[in-house]
């Protein structure tokens, strides 16, 4: 371990090997950090909070300190984040609400300067926050999704993988899987091409996906009706058993298309 001088480090927390912690960053009794992390210059890591293995956590980030909920009254509440995650300089993370609430983060994740992960979100892996992003309270990200810059997204919201949201953007509704959304509030404009390809999905079942989008958000049916005509009408590929999955469980409602008129679920 490299611990410089002026750090406060709680005897009590469990540190990693190979963990360096830079210039007056305080960590806290019930800290766990994994080794071959890096902590910054004026960190601030406490509560009940584990970080994984190979993180860096730049300057001045505040890492679980109480959540900012008014029903918050103390209880043991907890913040799980995983390994290879890179968290940029002053982002924020609360744990979780309720006895044993919890804020779980996986791996490969980049949050850029200044994002916001509220009480009891649930972050998948390889997802990019940018920068001013902010997620409210209970906000689900499923993996490999892209957050543009100052997005903000309400809570319980759902985001679907793989899917892109475009800076600036105001999310009041569950984004669904794969897709490219923009806007105040945010409106579905097509599938996310690139992140389909990356993946390696195949071009056989991009053309489903696209197939399944026109019916979801184009036909005028209900979609509920519209993810029946789906799942009966087309190849079911993973993707489509997903998308469909995924429209079925929606709390909040599916976040409309630019050109649909009026949502209806």
């Amino acid at each position: 371990m490299k611990i410089h001088p002026s750090a406060i480090v709680s005897p009590k927390a469990d540190i990693g090997p190979n963990v360096t912690v830079g210039p007056y960053a305080v960590i806290g009794d019930n800290v766990k950090i994994g080794g071959d992390s890096a902590i910054g210059a004026h960190c601030l890591i406490e509560g009940n909070t584990s970080v994984g293995t190979s993180c860096q956590i730049f300057t001045g980030a505040v890492v679980g300190s109480r959540p900012q909920d008014l029903k918050f009254k103390g209880e043991d509440v907890f913040l799980e984040i995983g390994n290879n995650n890179i968290i940029r300089e002053y982002c924020t993370i609360n744990p979780g609400t309720g006895n044993g609430g919890r804020t779980i983060i996986g791996d490969n994740n980049l949050l850029m300067a200044y994002s916001h992960i509220a009480h009891d979100c649930r972050l998948g892996c390889g997802c990019i926050l940018a920068n001013n992003s902010t997620l409210a309270g209970h906000v689900s990200i499923e993996d490999k999704a892209v957050i543009g810059g100052m997005v903000a997204i309400h809570q319980f919201v759902r985001v679907g993988m793989l899917s892109i949201i475009g800076g600036c953007s105001k999310v009041v509704q569950d984004i669904p899987p794969f897709s490219t959304c923009d806007g105040h509030p945010a409106r579905v404009y097509g599938l996310n091409l690139v992140g389909l390809r990356r993946k390696g999905v195949s071009p056989q079942s991009i053309r489903q996906i696209d197939r399944a989008f026109k019916l979801i958000f184009n036909s005028g049916l209900s979609v509920k009706h519209a993810a029946e005509k789906v799942e009966e009408g087309l190849e079911s590929t993973e993707e489509i058993k997903y998308l469909v999955n995924f429209i079925r469980n929606s709390k909040r409602g599916l976040t409309r298309s630019c050109r649909q008129g009026k949502n209806v679920s």
